[in-house]
């Protein structure tokens, strides 16, 4: 890995590339990852709110489900931060 970026802001960037490219089906994965690395559930929600006015409603709509979905299943399991 390059230790240019922390593993928490590389998986920040990541999860804002894919929403902002629409790529809906890998968000899950790598929000989950993001927040392991210490992103939290308010800066996650932060992140897909500020992406929608500078990538376009749609893809910020998208990700909101999934992203929901991440952090349901992380309350269930007590991973929440």
């Amino acid at each position: 890995m390059r230790p240019d970026l922390a593993p928490r802001d590389r998986t920040h960037i990541t999860v804002a590339a894919l929403i902002a490219s629409g790529q809906v089906a890998q968000i899950g994965f790598h929000l989950n990852r993001a927040m392991d690395n210490g992103l939290t559930e308010q800066q996650a929600s932060e992140v897909i709110t500020h992406l929608a006015f500078y990538a376009g409603w749609p893809n910020a709509m998208s990700a909101l489900p999934v992203a929901k979905e991440v952090f349901a299943k992380r309350a269930q399991v007590g991973g929440a931060k």
